[in-house]
């Protein structure tokens, strides 16, 4: 218990070096894709930009998140056995009552979303509500409020958000050159703008994998995480086990399902016939049946 503490804590002071370290990556990106134009002005939007961009997402992303997957914000007169389930987990583990929401998506799945526990918002598919029994849909529910616990929701938006930025400011920059018929080359001829010419290139193209393969990090490890602390919320870790058996059955596509909230879910949302090379080579989470092999080691 005194780790999960300690990994909470953590998580605040990671956030905020995530807004650093990105920050610093992006008036890098800027500066050399500057130094390509030889103009400055690309730095500036840069930085302008991103700190615009990672406010206005901070604020909203959860409202983005939630609009995206088509959810529905539900009060206890509406499903009041689902809203018992989450409010007395909440209470357990000391967590104030998120707001609750309902997707059409017949896929079980559901995720948590919210800058913070006073902030977060738990969203159900109707899948999930439809096809597990109680215990099942508390062992989902569990996962889902440790992520609000363990503050993950924050970090991985924050992870989301930012590699959104660096991926848009090198569309941008790939695109200009189109555009621009390669006018970027323009006043710089010499020998020094032409690396930085050629470094914007690669940069522009490796950098957006390079965030997409942290952002997967940081989403695995969230994961399993969060399924040890549902697990031990709930004290009953045949109740998760057996919903990832049905979710690892489970076929049905997800018609909302997108790229940008694909880590958030409890499990991939990309399958049935939506499923591609690319979403198996990017996945958001590990294997499910990793996730209850190291379940079935947790004694609680």
């Amino acid at each position: 218990m005194a780790n999960l503490y300690q990994y909470q804590s953590s998580n605040i002071r990671r956030t905020w070096l995530l807004f650093i370290v990105f920050f610093a990556v992006v008036i890098g990106i800027g500066y050399i894709f500057s130094m390509a134009y030889g103009d400055p002005s690309f730095m500036i939007f840069a930085a302008i930009f991103s700190i615009v961009y990672s406010f206005i997402s901070y604020y909203s992303s959860a409202s983005i998140a939630l609009s995206l997957a088509r959810a529905q914000e539900i009060q206890k007169s509406d499903n009041p056995d689902l809203w018992n389930i989450v409010e007395n987990l909440s209470i357990t583990a000391g967590l104030p009552m998120p707001k609750l929401y309902i997707t059409p998506e017949m896929q079980i799945n559901a995720f948590a979303t919210g800058r913070d526990p006073k902030h977060a918002a738990v969203a159900v598919t109707a899948g999930a509500l439809q096809r597990l029994n109680k215990t099942e849909l508390q062992g989902v529910l569990a996962h889902e409020l440790s992520h609000v616990g363990n503050r993950d929701i924050l970090v991985s938006t924050v992870a989301a958000v930012l590699a959104g930025i660096i991926s848009l400011i090198a569309d941008v920059f790939l695109r200009s050159l189109f555009f621009g018929g390669m006018g970027g080359r323009r006043g710089n001829n010499n020998e020094s703008g032409e690396i930085f010419f050629l470094a914007a290139i690669i940069l522009s193209i490796l950098a957006p994998i390079g965030t997409m393969l942290i952002q997967l990090a940081i989403s695995r490890r969230r994961e399993a995480l969060a399924d040890a602390s549902g697990v031990l919320l709930t004290r009953y870790p045949e109740g998760l086990i057996s919903a990832f058996r049905k979710i690892e059955a489970d076929n049905v596509p997800m018609a909302s399902a997108k790229d940008s909230t694909a880590h958030m879910w409890i499990d991939n949302p990309f399958k049935g016939n939506k499923t591609s090379w690319w979403h198996t080579l990017f996945m958001t989470h590990p294997p499910i049946e990793e996730r209850i092999a190291a379940l079935q080691k947790i004694s609680v």
